[in-house]
């Protein structure tokens, strides 16, 4: 055999070593890509996206977000804004394929020169493949995957496609994800509404964005503007001279605050806890919807100084200095939208929700719930006379007697059902519901929405029970509707983030009472507003009922009132229950209040709409102070009476007489 030359035998080892070589470099490569991310998920990148919502006239007031992002198309981006991120971070950008083998031998040659890392190889392509399909561990192997990767994206996607994804997703500082958010953070601005040197600044925050924030330190921001600058100008994108005169032009930094708007903050609270169920909370904070509220921000705007500045006269009548706290809710009648909610003074000062979550004693408030039950059910009429005297019924414990007594501490006698209501006369109250049951008051008050606990007593027709004013707004909407109960909602339209409607809110409504009985409380409200508890609301010379409520020691005080436009209803008083002083009733406290939030607004002047079924029927009826008048009464027309008039008796002092009507 003949024996291998030195040649031959050359040949062979560098044969086995060069095999060898590539069966090494092969398994690592196979092993690095064995696990490598998918780079599909980016032909259709959907990153996590800031939710806006807006009250109803458009105005942004909340942002929701995990990452501060607001996903822009390319084509909206100025093209030098483009052209300094290409400049500063990417030259040769257009020209390789993910890799720049030359960009990372000049950062090689740079950082041993300095002995220090002072340049980066990482191409645009590399760093959306780090930022998007990796983890930032620095490691050889992440590094070696991340220019795989990088390749393999180079292939898949145009180079627009790429810069679109790098400039909607990377980091620039002050919790600014991508180009838009950066813009509205530093500038208040739109990205296309940008200047060069904004631009430029934007484009220089990359390598670091919290050191080179320009809220943090404008001199790094401004020194790292006038490189990407210099950049420009040395790929030919810009002018030397327009280098120049950009690297002059002051910072005009406008930052934008994302907090959301305090004067909303009660109204928010409610809506985000509605939005977290019906879209989850992860997809709200990420989805990038475009929510429109209902929420009517300038008009609750307007209207809240002149509100505090009643409520703190409150205290000063008393010589006091503890301004109690106060709720508001308004709802525009016909689709239930809720156009203003106020939780307290200042949701600054205190987050506890008292529209939504306080749960007081309405007081006399809740009276027209049992008229308008006694209506239907035909235990009484329109024209009925009761007997408002004292009464003595069994108390809570065994052997107790209670005394339920009128605030006054006086009483009327023959009185009209209408005067009854108008004066809020409180035996009139109880009579009533026991007449009624207390099951049935309490259906009533199911019926209409109130869902707290609910005595079995007669003080239920006092308004013992604790309801909110959220639910006591709500619940008062019948009497302008006509017998229907609408639905609140707070949330009218909802867009994802391609502008595709995926809710819109529809007004929902069920019936309470006939619309006979409804327009007939109703007229009872608008004279206790004409000639009762309710005088204050007369200022606004426009059709419009309501009743007060106060409660014991003048603890709370109410005012639910209506207009063809708007129900709306006021609660004052404080969170540990003490009294607002003497005589601060909800006519005095609460009704001026209510006065505040409505003046000023375009309120419809026509009268409400009378059902079909009623005829007006003239009555003769004693006020309270003992004037006699002819009142025009609302009748249902298939149980029309008789003229009649109320007479001028009054029952012995200490009779008890519970039949309280005369057919």
């Amino acid at each position: 055999m003949r024996r291998l030359s030195y040649y031959h035998l050359s040949v062979l080892l560098v044969a086995a070593a060069a095999a060898s070589l590539f069966i090494i470099l092969g398994g690592v490569y196979f092993y690095l890509t064995l696990n490598l991310p998918d780079i599909s998920t980016l032909k259709h990148y959907r990153p996590p996206a800031t939710t806006i919502v807006y009250d109803r006239n458009g105005t942004p007031i909340a942002y929701w977000y995990r990452e501060r992002r607001f996903p822009v198309p390319l084509r909206k981006m100025p093209p030098y804004l483009i052209q300094a991120f290409v400049a500063a971070e990417d030259a040769r950008f257009y020209e390789h394929k993910g890799v720049d083998f030359i960009s990372i031998l000049r950062a090689l040659i740079a950082d041993i020169k300095a002995r220090r890392v002072v340049q980066g190889g990482s191409t645009i392509t590399q760093q959306v493949a780090r930022s998007l399909l990796l983890s930032r561990e620095r490691t050889l192997s992440r590094k070696i995957r991340e220019a795989i990767l990088a390749w393999q994206i180079d292939r898949a996607l145009s180079k627009d496609e790429i810069l679109n994804i790098y400039l909607n997703h990377i980091y620039l500082g002050a919790g600014a994800y991508g180009v838009e958010s950066a813009a509205l953070t530093y500038f208040g601005k739109h990205v296309w509404q940008l200047t060069l040197p904004e631009a430029a600044l934007i484009a220089g925050l990359p390598p670091a964005p919290s050191r080179l924030n320009p809220l943090a330190d404008p001199k790094a921001a401004l020194k790292r503007r006038a490189y990407v600058l210099k950049r420009m100008a040395e790929e030919g994108y810009i002018t030397w001279e327009t280098a120049r005169k950009a690297e002059k032009a002051p910072l005009n930094l406008h930052p934008m605050d994302f907090s959301p708007d305090p004067r909303a903050g009660y109204f928010l609270q409610i809506v985000r806890r509605r939005l977290e169920r019906m879209l989850g909370k992860d997809r709200l904070l990420t989805g990038g919807y475009r929510i429109y509220t209902t929420l009517d921000l300038a008009w609750q705007d307007r209207v809240w100084p002149a509100v505090l500045r009643r409520l703190s006269l409150i205290p000063r009548r008393h010589h006091r200095k503890d301004i109690p706290q106060v709720a508001a809710v308004c709802l525009e009648n016909p689709t239930g939208e809720v156009r203003l909610l106020m939780g307290g003074r200042d949701f600054r000062e205190s987050r506890f929700n008292r529209a939504v979550f306080a749960r007081r004693p309405p007081g006399s408030a809740l009276k027209p719930f049992l008229w308008a039950r006694a209506l239907e059910d035909d235990l009484l009429r329109p024209d009925s006379l009761v007997v408002d005297e004292p009464v003595v019924l069994p108390g809570g414990k065994s052997g107790q007697l209670w005394r339920p007594r009128n605030f006054d501490h006086r009483y009327l006698g023959i009185i009209s059902l209408r005067t009854a209501l108008v004066d809020s006369r409180n035996t009139v109250a109880v009579k009533i519901a026991r007449a009624l049951g207390i099951g049935e008051v309490q259906e009533t008050l199911r019926a209409v929405e109130i869902s707290g606990p609910l005595p079995r007593n007669l003080s239920l027709a006092l308004g013992s029970a604790g309801v909110s004013p959220w639910e006591l707004t709500r619940a008062y909407t019948v009497f302008p509707l006509n017998g229907e109960l609408v639905e609140p909602h707070l949330v009218a339209l909802i867009q994802d983030r391609q502008g595709k409607i995926i809710y819109r809110a529809h007004p929902r409504r069920k019936r309470v009472f006939s619309p006979e009985t409804a327009y007939v409380v109703n007229f009872y409200l608008r004279e206790v507003v004409r000639e009762g508890t309710g005088r204050c609301a007369r200022v606004l010379g426009v059709p419009a009922g309501g009743k007060t409520g106060t409660t014991d020691l003048y603890q709370d005080a109410w005012f639910i009132g209506f207009t063809p436009d708007y129900t709306c209803g006021v609660w004052v008083g404080y969170d540990k229950p003490k009294t607002l002083g003497r005589l601060e009733t909800g006519g005095r406290a609460a009704c001026p209040l209510w006065v505040e939030l409505l003046r000023g607004l375009s309120l419809t002047p026509e009268k409400f709409q009378v059902p079909e079924g009623i005829t007006f029927v003239p009555f003769r009826d004693r006020s309270p102070s003992g004037q006699t008048e002819e009142i025009w009464l609302p009748y249902p027309e298939d149980k029309v009476p008789e003229i009649r008039e109320v007479p001028r008796i009054r029952p012995r002092p200490g009779l008890l007489r519970w039949l309280f009507w005369w057919r």
